[in-house]
């Protein structure tokens, strides 16, 4: 079977669990994309200079439509902060551009050091806080509006750097530095995953034209098409899915599964 197949294939059954993922705990999820990504497209004897770029085009390219339902799915559900959401995105999406631009300045291990350090801190601080309180739920009419601004503007930065959608970072700010309840916490952040895959992916997608000697055949830019489209067939449909489940889960169990998630996330990228 041609590669190009295959890796479709198998970015089909990646693109179920990266649906459910996002609608259950609002995470992108390019930290499952990614990993994956730098296995298969090497398969396709793209060249190292352009590995990192098309594996963070594709996954950022991935996230922007997979948010887009689970967006859908979480403002039917009633979970998404309006009033502090032009703070939030406009935030993130300014972060995103800078990323995507200094996406090759930046070294990449150092970067990545800091960011499993981080998650792995915020995993021991959501399931602290799970067994501590089951429910917080601040009015988003006291929260910092400059603060969420400057915040999410490094949450779109890092996020676009690293290929994710942002959830992994906005969520435990939002629950446990803003007080938010978690399934709007959520819900922002499914907003805000949509904001930075779109800047993101614009970004990889126009930096990639450039270079098309160096890239693979099916591949728009930085973004490789059999993968693309692999993971988005799937995930459009899991991540309703998704969101039924988390509105049936109490916060506590939210909380829970999230900061699991974040400490085998942050604990993978430490140990290569």
């Amino acid at each position: 079977m041609d590669i190009a197949l295959q890796i479709l294939a198998f970015c089909l059954l990646l693109g179920a669990l990266v649906g459910f993922l996002a609608g259950l705990l609002g995470i992108g999820g390019g930290l499952v994309i990614v990993p994956v990504l730098l296995v298969l497209l090497p398969l396709t004897q793209v060249s190292d200079q352009v590995l990192m770029p098309m594996v963070l085009g594709t996954s950022l390219a991935a996230i922007l439509l997979t948010s887009i339902s689970t967006l859908i799915a979480h403002h039917r559900s009633g979970n998404i902060p309006k009033k502090i959401l032009p703070y939030i995105l406009s935030g993130i999406g300014f972060g995103a551009l800078v990323g995507s631009y200094f996406a090759d300045t930046i070294p990449s291990h150092l970067l990545k050091l800091f960011f499993a350090c981080f998650v792995i801190l915020m995993s021991f601080q959501m399931w602290l806080g799970a067994k501590k309180t089951e429910h917080t739920n601040r009015p988003l009419s006291q929260l910092p509006k400059a603060k969420l601004v400057g915040v999410s503007s490094i949450i779109g930065t890092l996020s676009s750097l690293l290929g994710i959608g942002g959830g992994v970072i906005l969520v435990p700010y939002l629950t446990s530095v803003e007080k938010l309840d978690m399934r709007r916490t959520i819900g922002a952040s499914a907003s805000g995953g949509f904001v930075v895959a779109s800047m993101g992916s614009l970004g990889y997608l126009w930096a990639g034209l450039h270079t098309k000697q160096l890239l693979p055949e099916w591949s728009l830019g930085y973004i490789y098409l059999p993968a693309f489209i692999g993971i988005i067939c799937l995930s459009l449909f899991t991540a309703p899915l998704g969101v039924k489940v988390a509105k049936q889960l109490p916060v506590k169990v939210l909380k829970r599964c999230f900061s699991v998630l974040l400490f085998i996330v942050g604990t993978k990228i430490l140990i290569g």
